[in-house]
């Protein structure tokens, strides 16, 4: 049976013994599990199973710290001693509007510089050579068993090319690197 509030959210029930349980797929999940559900933009909301208390703020600081715990730093010192100064200070009750607002506000510049950086380039020259690119990794994809392993000389289309094709595709690779590193180039003058 699959539980949610009247919101839609997932109800997540918190237990004294610190097991999460997801009453939506009927199984305990963990920190990483919500982090996940996170990222993926599933609203949930944890509740202490005794008492029944939204302990969701709570719940959601503890991933932030285990992900800064695990080298994921984001949060720099600087910003954590500013954010705890605010404490009891008179400002305190409208910190929480601004941080969302101005995290709003940087999730759509990215989106717009994401945007914007994709439609410059699909009218360039660039756009061919990203087509091409694609279509070298796509051909790849199938011969590697997984991402991390790398095919070997016997296992590639080129091996069964003669010698001249195959320097001809190096001569071509070579060239797409570069042109690859001017694309580079003229992105981060974009982003300064």
């Amino acid at each position: 049976m699959k539980k949610q509030n009247a919101g839609g959210s997932v109800i997540i029930k918190k237990y004294a013994n610190r097991r999460l349980y997801n009453t939506e797929t009927s199984s305990y999940i963990t920190l990483e599990h919500l982090a996940a559900m996170t990222r993926e933009g599933r609203d949930f909301k944890v509740v202490d199973a005794k008492t029944d208390d939204d302990i969701t703020h709570n719940v959601l600081t503890q991933i932030i710290m285990e992900e800064e715990g695990r080298g994921q730093s984001m949060l720099p010192v600087s910003f954590l001693r500013q954010l705890i100064s605010m404490y009891g200070d008179s400002m305190q009750a409208m910190v929480p509007g601004y941080l969302e607002a101005s995290m709003n506000s940087f999730r759509r510049n990215q989106e717009q510089f994401r945007t914007a950086v994709e439609g410059a380039l699909a009218h360039s020259p660039f756009a061919e050579m990203a087509r091409r690119n694609m279509a070298m990794f796509e051909a790849f994809k199938p011969v590697a068993p997984n991402a991390t392993a790398a095919p070997s000389v016997a296992e590639t289309p080129a091996a069964a090319e003669p010698a001249t094709e195959h320097a001809a595709k190096d001569d071509e690779i070579a060239a797409l690197k570069a042109e690859l590193a001017q694309l580079q180039n003229k992105v981060d003058k974009l982003a300064h």
